[in-house]
């Protein structure tokens, strides 16, 4: 039987839709949309079984933590949807939107400092999801790392949250022992003893909170928790190192605020085909900062939206 002749107006349909062709052959790759990387066991059987019975019996895991079911015909791919769909399983992670969130397992991690599956699980609900049908100039990467080991490297992600905790210290507590528990512990050198006090380098501490409750006086008590958010991160055939914002986040809800002004300040004054890094440097990291933390690109919400449509 001769193959299916695919015309690249299919090609480009089923692209959008998570079908990306496999390369040298006429079968493409289903990208299987994941919560940050997350599967129960029934949805797990079912990949497998699609990939028996749509493709070559093949899955990849992708770098934003979807899985590609391989060597699937361009003809088996509405059944292939169809199946997964029975199993409450969607495609996607394509194409100028906000994409799949990746996240680390701090939630589990000794060193987590938030819960960031729930988190990211919240992100891709109120983002990936409810912004699916936005189109923006280009597309949108978040990740969500626990801590600063940043293993899903938050900082080149368009916009990146890192877990914190920073130390409270007390100097007034402090004993000035001989042997300094959390001048020992800090990985950063950022504590060490002077004279009969620690002394704390707030130029180096990165919030990563091993020294809190290390000190046997209570001189750095529990701690305060906090979110930094990076801006503007990049990889590919230009690097980007992203920015953080100028001061650290103290709720969730703040954090999720940020990152709808991020995507609505990027859909309103984004240039189509520039990354979210290009429209920092172009409009200022200042002037972008500003309007995510005041507010008035939420205020503008409806009217970004609607300028968008039209």
């Amino acid at each position: 039987m001769a193959a299916q002749r695919i015309s690249p107006a299919d090609e480009k349909r089923v692209k959008a839709e998570g079908f990306l062709r496999n390369k040298g052959t006429d079968n493409f790759n289903g990208r299987v949309i994941t919560v940050n990387g997350r599967l129960n066991a029934q949805q797990m059987e079912r990949v497998a079984k699609a990939a028996e019975l749509f493709g070559n019996g093949q899955v990849a895991m992708t770098v934003r933590l979807t899985l590609e079911v391989q060597g699937i015909p361009y003809g088996k791919i509405e059944s292939f949807k169809a199946y997964l769909a029975e199993g409450g399983l969607t495609t996607g992670g394509t194409g100028p939107k906000v994409r799949p969130v990746v996240s680390c397992k701090g939630t589990t991690c000794q060193y987590g400092l938030l819960d960031s599956f729930a988190l990211s699980e919240k992100i891709h609900h109120r983002f990936y999801e409810g912004y699916h049908n936005v189109k923006l100039p280009h597309k949108f990467k978040i990740a969500v790392g626990g801590c600063p080991n940043n293993c899903v490297k938050p900082d080149l992600n368009d916009l990146g949250i890192i877990g914190q905790l920073t130390p409270a210290y007390d100097e007034a507590a402090c004993r000035g022992c001989k042997t300094c528990a959390v001048e020992q512990t800090c990985p950063m050198k950022a504590a060490k003893l002077e004279g009969d006090r620690l002394q704390l380098n707030q130029d180096i501490c990165n919030s990563c909170g091993r020294c809190v409750q290390r000190c046997p006086f209570h001189a750095l008590g529990d701690g305060v928790p906090g979110y930094k958010v990076m801006l503007g991160g990049r990889w590919g055939k230009q690097t980007a190192m992203g920015r953080p914002l100028s001061r650290l986040l103290r709720s969730e809800e703040e954090v999720l605020s940020v990152v709808e002004s991020a995507i609505l300040l990027y859909l309103e004054q984004g240039v189509e085909g520039e990354r979210f890094a290009t429209t920092i440097e172009r409009i200022g990291f200042d002037r972008v900062e500003a309007q995510l933390l005041d507010g008035s690109v939420l205020r503008r919400k409806e009217q970004i939206l609607q300028g968008a449509k039209a």
